[in-house]
């Protein structure tokens, strides 16, 4: 699911041809989470069919015909959506988490008021899983409890840390250039 609104959120900083698309995500996200051509491919149909995205151009090119990807109206409001939602803490978030505040500040929304309702959802989590560690009489309920705390803890350092540093990685990621952009 993180890649078709990495995706969205790529083409909504501007159109692209699924090669620059893949391009643009290897740069932004590919040390986390690779992607292979095929992935985008697919992912820009579903995108398509999902009235998310829609095609706005077709070049020729060295092979097949070159189309350029565009997001819709609805892409948008989809998007806005899904960066604004907290996620639930859960092991291997991190990708996640990441992708929501590099796509909030590469279109100018606040990773920071994310970050503030992540830190709130965890926060949350951590006081049910902290209350129900306590009602708990088996050890087994109790370390399992143990083991989503610690993620969770680790989880809300990274946020604090992310946001500390939130200015540098907005100049960051609008300032580098990107291949192919209009």
């Amino acid at each position: 699911m993180t890649v078709s609104y990495a995706m969205l959120g790529l083409i909504e900083e501007a159109a692209r041809h699924g090669y620059d698309l893949k391009q643009s995500y290897d740069r932004r996200f590919g040390d986390a989470k690779p992607i292979r051509f095929g992935q985008v491919y697919r992912t820009l149909a579903q995108l398509v069919r999902d009235g998310r995205a829609e095609v706005v151009g077709v070049e020729p090119g060295a092979g097949p015909e070159r189309k350029r990807y565009a997001i819709t109206p609805e892409g948008v409001a989809d998007l806005d959506r899904w960066l604004a939602e907290p996620e639930d803490p859960q092991p291997q978030l991190q990708t996640v988490l990441f992708t929501k505040v590099v796509l909030a500040l590469v279109s100018g929304r606040s990773a920071e008021r994310f970050l503030d309702a992540q830190r709130a959802r965890h926060m949350a989590a951590m006081r049910a899983l902290t209350a129900s560690r306590r009602e708990s009489r088996v050890v087994r309920d109790s370390l399992l409890a143990d083991y989503r705390l610690f993620h969770i803890e680790a989880d809300l350092r990274w946020i604090d840390h992310a946001a500390g540093r939130l200015a540098d990685l907005a100049r960051e990621v609008r300032d580098r250039p990107e291949a192919g952009r209009g």
